[in-house]
């Protein structure tokens, strides 16, 4: 590493790139790799869920008032919205059930509240999917950012050794540019946490919406059975 000075353009996040040891380099990169990566998981699946929160919206207004369930379900049921396969997923259960001779209006009760419950439990898997990468940035990244720091200190303090010299103009640049390094894993982890905490409590209310609409429909098909 050669020796440097401790000057406001060295300081500059560019140049204490640069001057750092080739597995502070490393550990930079990755960490800088993982933000990006992170800020585009963040992006994507905020944007999805704020699609899908007005479009079954606008799905639920239009099921409620509308005057033959077959009839929406044979138009919409092939949305690929959450709620329009938790409607599927209902339709289809009680179409079966109707078919049976004598059905069990308990068990058919039953088949129906399963069949729902399942489609939101793969449509929530379905939404889910890549927020644990945000959890391991947001918990592994300061750490790593952590052995960039410790690693680079290391060096610079064996370079301090070789050099007889332990002047602060020498000593700063090695020390900043390994500190740089939890800064980065600072900087890759504070958002992770953030988007997967706000993303996480987005699908429960997604869920707990689906949950309020299967459990209508759940009621609106058991008074049908009371009917037949």
């Amino acid at each position: 590493m050669p020796p440097v000075t401790a000057s406001t353009d060295l300081m500059s996040p560019l140049i204490l790139f640069l001057h750092a040891d080739i597995v502070v380099k490393l550990v930079m990169l990755g960490l800088l790799a993982a933000s990006v990566w992170t800020w585009a998981i963040i992006f994507t699946h905020a944007t999805r869920l704020r699609r899908l929160n007005r479009a079954g919206a606008a799905f639920e207004n239009d099921f409620w008032s509308a005057k033959d369930i077959e009839e929406f379900a044979s138009r919409r049921g092939a949305e690929r919205l959450p709620i329009a396969a938790i409607l599927t997923a209902g339709l289809d259960e009680w179409r079966r059930s109707a078919k049976l001779r004598n059905a069990d209006r308990s068990g058919t009760r039953e088949r129906l509240s399963g069949a729902m419950n399942n489609a939101i439990a793969s449509e929530l898997d379905r939404l889910s999917d890549r927020l644990n990468i945000l959890a391991t940035v947001g918990s592994v990244a300061p750490f790593v950012g952590l052995f960039g720091t410790v690693w680079g200190i290391m060096r610079s303090f064996t370079a301090i050794a070789g050099a007889n010299n332990t002047s602060l103009a020498v000593v700063a640049p090695g020390i900043a540019e390994a500190l740089f390094a939890t800064a980065i894993g600072l900087f890759a982890a504070i958002p992770a946490v953030i988007g997967y905490n706000r993303l996480t409590h987005g699908l429960d209310r997604l869920e707990a919406s689906l949950g309020r609409f299967a459990d209508r429909f759940h009621a609106t098909l058991s008074r049908e059975l009371e009917a037949d």
